[in-house]
């Protein structure tokens, strides 16, 4: 059952927040429709390297893109802007993540586009929104991590400020504009009136502060690195050393600090006033951690995992060949192997949503431009209009 089938969505995006979030839209059941202008290549992560899939694709683009097809328009031609008007018309929604000052100027915003479809629903992700001195600023992930304070608390205490491993507010922004799209698609069918409907990476970065943000507002409380990736709050929550490499505890609950001293055999440390609450463990952190150590250095990780897992939560701590070597993916279906032309075996990640226990099937983009001519077709566009537009498409793509 894919839930969002019947609803069309035309993006107009690039890189990672906007593809990230239509993606897990096309996923699960939606048509997504990649508008993109052939002379300047299209979306521009069909050009990043070093992984390429031929001209025109690569690896990172599929990574963004699956399950998507492709027309070639370019919306700053008079013949462009006619055709995405009529094939808008056809359409449940309109996304981008563009500057916040290009919808306006391309006409993809709703007062643009009301007049072809009064219940159409807009998208708009920017960098910092549409409404401010900042909409025509250009604006990326790592920006906003070290705008919003993330990097001032991601690191070793002693060690520079540091960014996530990967784009997160790329794609945690991509997953707040595709909730925020369905439920306003939601209220356009039954009210018949679309809307805009904007987020921007600042405003995400900013939101992911979360309880950190709530505890300096109100306390003046600013968080601090902690050695280890460990919890402000709970302790033991932090990695520890094995005999062959590290392992990361989360003793949220007393509960669980009870389990993990018994499967250490270290019953001794439940009744020591220095660590017999959360609060007093948190007081005394340091000592508790070379306490930890040097029990959780007699074994190695897949033994303290055989005696621990279970009974309190705990995690290996992989480097990405051995993430990708542990069985487990394979056991919950995460990775897909799926046919793409120059790559007859394309290993990619599934979806993280299950409807009725499934998985999605995945199916690669659609080469720039190859969905042009039939999907233009079918919403209307005559055939003088439509063999104008198709035949400098081609030539590019070639």
């Amino acid at each position: 059952m894919r839930p969002l089938e019947g609803i069309r969505i035309l993006t107009l995006e690039q890189f990672g927040a906007g593809p990230y979030g239509s993606m897990a839209l096309a996923d699960l059941g939606a048509e997504v429709i990649k508008v993109e202008n052939a002379a300047t290549g299209g979306d521009a992560s069909r050009h990043v390297g070093p992984h390429m899939l031929g001209e025109g694709d690569s690896q990172y683009f599929q990574t963004f893109n699956l399950n998507k097809k492709s027309v070639a328009l370019d919306l700053k031609t008079e013949a462009g802007r006619a055709a995405f008007r009529t094939l808008a018309a056809t359409a449940d929604a309109v996304v981008n993540n563009m500057r916040g000052d290009q919808p306006e100027k391309l006409g993809i915003d709703y007062a643009s586009l009301r007049d072809v479809k009064p219940d159409i629903v807009c998208l708009h992700i920017s960098a910092y929104g549409r409404d401010n001195e900042r909409k025509g600023w250009p604006g990326y992930d790592y920006l906003m991590q070290a705008e919003a304070g993330l990097m001032s608390m991601t690191g070793e205490p002693d060690g520079p400020p540091t960014r996530l491993g990967l784009s997160m507010i790329d794609f945690m922004t991509g997953i707040t504009g595709a909730l925020g799209l369905v439920s306003a698609i939601l209220k356009a069918r039954t009210s018949g009136k679309g809307c805009d409907v904007d987020t921007c990476l600042f405003d995400v970065a900013l939101h992911q502060m979360s309880y950190p943000a709530t505890w300096y507002m109100n306390e003046g409380d600013a968080p601090r690195r902690l050695p280890r990736s460990a919890h402000p709050s709970g302790v033991p929550v932090q990695t520890f050393p094995t005999a062959d490499g590290w392992i990361f505890v989360m003793c949220m609950t007393q509960k669980f600090w009870l389990n993990l001293v018994a499967g250490m055999d270290r019953m001794d440390l439940a009744d020591n006033p220095l660590f017999v609450d959360m609060a007093a463990r948190r007081t005394n952190r340091e000592a508790l951690a070379d306490t930890l150590d040097e029990t959780f250095r007699t074994r190695t990780t897949e033994e303290w995992l055989a005696v621990l897992s279970g009974s309190l939560p705990v995690a290996p701590v992989y480097d990405v060949p051995s993430a990708f070597a542990n069985p487990w993916l394979d056991t919950v279906g995460m990775r897909q192997t799926i046919r793409h032309p120059a790559k007859s075996d394309f290993s990619v990640l599934s979806s993280p949503i299950k409807v009725n226990g499934v998985r999605a099937t995945a199916h690669p983009a659609s080469g720039l431009g190859a969905d042009t001519e039939a999907v233009l077709r079918e919403a209307g566009v005559d055939p003088e209009t439509l063999a104008a537009l198709t035949r400098p498409a081609a030539e590019e793509v070639r």
